[in-house]
């Protein structure tokens, strides 16, 4: 019996008009899934579909995944077109302040990188998991980082001395929703699961750190997205291998 996740799939990427989101986007078209892509300005998405082309389109709605109002938009909107989403890609992220520490961190500033990185995408699953449970291979996969990991030795929690300490609590917050949805959707056959993407040539100065092409980075959330039905769930991955988290 055929594998429903083998066929082509329907996919929602948020934060996807650039980087990361947008190459991600660019390798699932490629093979051939029909995926939207979301971003806080439609426009922005608007004008990356079009670059993109074949098997790609916007979601047109101004997808704010902080704002309710916007997501039950977009909920509607996919509701009514294309009325059906097999994978969802929580990517949309907050800013990184790779110099704030816990102790002196703006809890306000700290509050809203918050909402982005893990009210954001729990927002926007909850919206669409009527959606996606009808899918005969649903996956969700949110966008994490070793940044909020105890394992990675390089960026982890405990490797960066205290810095950027809002972005690495958030994607802590992040791997720990995933393992708690996955385990609650264990048995409904929607596979949730986390990838770090590694250290990203994304922004000026990635490539001074190490960062490496966003091609690679992304390859393991195509993976993730496309996983079979015996695929892992409420793991935590980069490039396919599992991370400690």
């Amino acid at each position: 019996m055929t594998d429903p996740a083998s066929a082509p799939r329907t996919v929602l990427i948020t934060g996807a008009a650039k980087g990361l989101g947008r190459e991600v986007a660019r390798q699932l078209a490629a093979q051939g899934h029909h995926v939207l892509l979301a971003a806080r300005r439609a426009a922005d998405a608007e004008a990356a579909a079009a670059e993109l082309g074949e098997h790609v389109d916007a979601l047109r709605v101004d997808l704010d995944v902080t704002d309710p109002d916007a997501v039950a938009a977009a909920a509607a909107a996919l509701a009514a077109e294309p009325g059906e989403l097999d994978v969802l890609v929580n990517n949309a992220a907050g800013y990184v302040d790779w110099g704030e520490t816990a102790s002196g961190a703006d809890l306000d500033a700290s509050r809203a990188v918050m909402e982005v990185n893990l009210y954001g995408s729990w927002r926007l699953t909850q919206a669409l998991l009527p959606l996606l449970r009808r899918s005969p291979a649903p996956r969700i996969v949110n966008v994490s980082s070793g940044a909020g990991s105890h394992g990675d030795p390089a960026f982890g929690l405990t490797a960066r001395g205290g810095a950027a300490a809002s972005y690495g609590i958030s994607k802590a917050a992040l791997n720990a929703l995933t393992s708690t949805l996955a385990t609650e959707l264990a048995a409904t056959g929607v596979l949730v699961n986390a990838v770090c993407p590694g250290l990203t040539a994304t922004y000026p100065g990635a490539e001074a750190m190490g960062a490496r092409p966003v091609e690679e980075s992304a390859a393991g959330v195509v993976w993730a997205g496309t996983l079979p039905a015996d695929g892992p769930i409420g793991g935590f991955f980069r490039d396919r291998e599992p991370l400690p988290w």
